[in-house]
């Protein structure tokens, strides 16, 4: 389909009398239309269309039909009826009340278009510069950032169901890519054993017989691979994605001994970040927070946090679920910065604040980030009675430490953590550590005290920022951050955050950057209404237990500032 490109068009006047009439106190989609004003444009999407073919239905449009989708939570089935029938929905979009709408399938189309230019951000981006013209977005303020985890929509399978699966999936690609060549190198039981899905067969119950079923099923995955690299086979089919997953899965669990396939030991497989957990899903990893463990993707949401105006999201990251939380500090930051949204003060979480980062928001954003820091502990501090690398006096420019028992050593040296960073290792000599009087509240090696430091800048901001966060006035400040939790719920029980819709991390990304639309729209529009914003909900029960304190101040029950 192809797109010519209109300008935003007016409401017809007679969609704008009945809509008063049926609507005498306004509806959501109304009152966005009334002070937003269309908000988004054909031209902003033209380029994910050709420029000949048949006429695509507006996608200016249909980018506002996405967002009101997840704001009401509808179908794809649910939101084109909407479209076709509700007053209030034609309003939004600017049509005439005998406009039919467009099947349900457009917006599949549209969203995937979306995704493969990469174009889900400009949904976001669109709200937000109509915000902005309105004055209900203020970016140079503070901001606070959290993230949480999201459940794949591919289901839970067991391994036996996984490495089955893997290997249907892979058989039915290649018979479509070239049956003929396949229809030779299938041995016959294949028909039978992976014609059909592996959840409508029955698994052995007895531990041999299902050790045995796997090792078939390697069997048989080792079988097809080593067909598909022959040199009779077509070159491309090593190519297709169902074949390299299938590939990846028989590595990580299965390997040849003796010539024989063998299931590999879980010592033996790869890690987490990259081990495949779900057929029908390869970026879908497995990970484990506290006492949360899921399969999925993590969503990191940053908003806005100021008084008198609504706290809008302003970018919206969707990470597998393996990758830490400080490893998008810098992230967020850069593209905050290329979006013209830096805060002039960042809150996070403790995830999200090492000393690296500490330094380089400062440094190439000028910003302060807040958030609570590991404390410095030893083996002795953490006894509660001993020194820390915080009680050593370092002379950075004659790179030697002074330890709190007077003695001063030049035993320093650059060098790199296991993670790569730079660090400097300092050593004391047993010599100078033996005959110290408190040498008990310092080390119990016969070898002398050792530190390992951070580089000048990150080991004083580190020094710094455990002092701050001591305070009543940094832990009063901080405690503004505890109301991201509450649009992680709101995105969670609005919009279904919790669950991925889609399969795949740019659908997933997709899904999270149409709920930071949505939920922008819904606090834009209880704003406007003059709808207070909601308390933290504690059960009776729960009021009555003791407060637990969260890092650097924060309490459970607060409401969201």
């Amino acid at each position: 389909m192809s797109m010519q490109p209109s300008g935003p068009s007016e409401v017809p006047a007679e969609t704008v009398r009945v809509a008063r009439a049926a609507f005498p106190k306004g509806s959501l989609a109304i009152r966005v239309r009334d002070e937003l004003g269309p908000l988004f444009s054909d031209e902003e999407f033209a380029d994910l269309f050709p420029a000949r073919g048949k006429p695509a239905w507006s996608p200016g449009r249909l980018a506002l039909v996405l967002v009101l989708q997840f704001v009401e939570g509808l179908t794809d089935r649910q939101a084109a009826e909407a479209v076709r029938a509700r007053i209030d929905f034609k309003y939004a979009l600017g049509l005439e009340l005998s406009d039919p709408g467009f099947d349900f399938s457009v917006l599949s189309e549209f969203r995937d278009r979306l995704v493969e230019a990469d174009a889900g951000l400009r949904v976001l981006d669109g709200i937000l510069a109509a915000a902005g013209e309105k004055g209900l977005l203020k970016t140079a303020g503070r901001a606070r950032t959290d993230s949480t985890h999201v459940l794949t929509a591919a289901r839970d399978v067991v391994w036996l169901e996984r490495v089955a699966e893997t290997l249907r999936s892979a058989l039915n690609t290649l018979a479509q890519a070239a049956p003929d060549w396949l229809a030779e190198v299938a041995e016959p039981d294949w028909f039978k054993r992976y014609a059909a899905r592996a959840e409508d067969s029955r698994f052995p119950k007895a531990r041999t017989q299902r050790d045995e079923m796997g090792l078939r099923i390697g069997r048989d995955g080792t079988r097809l691979l080593q067909a598909v690299w022959s040199r009779t086979a077509p070159q491309e089919l090593g190519t297709l994605p169902q074949v390299e997953h299938l590939r990846q899965m028989w590595v990580q669990n299965f390997h040849q001994v003796e010539g024989e396939v063998r299931r590999r030991d879980p010592k033996d497989r790869p890690p987490g970040a990259i081990c495949l957990v779900n057929p029908y899903d390869p970026e879908v990893r497995n990970s484990v927070k506290r006492d949360v463990a899921w399969a999925g993707y993590k969503v990191h949401l940053t908003e806005t946090c100021e008084p008198d105006i609504p706290n809008l999201i302003t970018n919206v990251d969707t990470t597998d679920a393996t990758v830490p939380d400080v490893s998008m500090t810098e992230v967020v930051h850069a593209q905050l910065a290329r979006a013209g949204r830096l805060p002039t003060e960042h809150l996070v979480d403790a995830g999200y604040v090492d000393a690296h980062v500490l330094v380089s928001a400062r440094r190439q954003y000028g910003i302060p980030l807040t958030g609570p820091v590991a404390a410095a502990i030893s083996h002795q501090a953490a006894a509660g009675d001993g020194f820390t690398a915080d009680d050593f006096t370092i002379d950075w420019e004659a790179e030697q430490v002074t330890c709190p028992g007077g003695k001063t050593t030049t035993c320093w040296g650059p060098d790199r953590s296991p993670e790569g960073t730079p660090v400097i290792r300092v050593r004391f000599a047993g010599g100078l550590c033996r005959p110290c009087a408190v040498r008990e509240r310092c080390t119990t090696s016969k070898l002398g005290r050792r530190l390992t430091l951070r580089p000048r800048q990150e080991h004083e901001a580190l020094r710094q920022a455990r002092a701050e966060q001591d305070t009543d006035t940094w832990k009063t400040r901080y405690n503004t951050h505890a109301g991201v939790e509450g649009t992680i719920s709101q995105g969670i029980n609005r919009c279904g955050l919790r669950r991925s819709r889609y399969l795949g991390l740019a659908k997933t990304s997709l899904q999270h950057q149409l709920t930071g639309a949505a939920i922008n729209l819904v606090r834009i529009d209880a704003h406007l209404t003059g709808t207070p914003r909601a308390r933290t909900r504690t059960s009776h029960f729960a009021a009555l237990s003791p407060a637990e304190p969260k890092p650097g101040g924060a309490e459970k029950g607060l409401p969201p500032n």
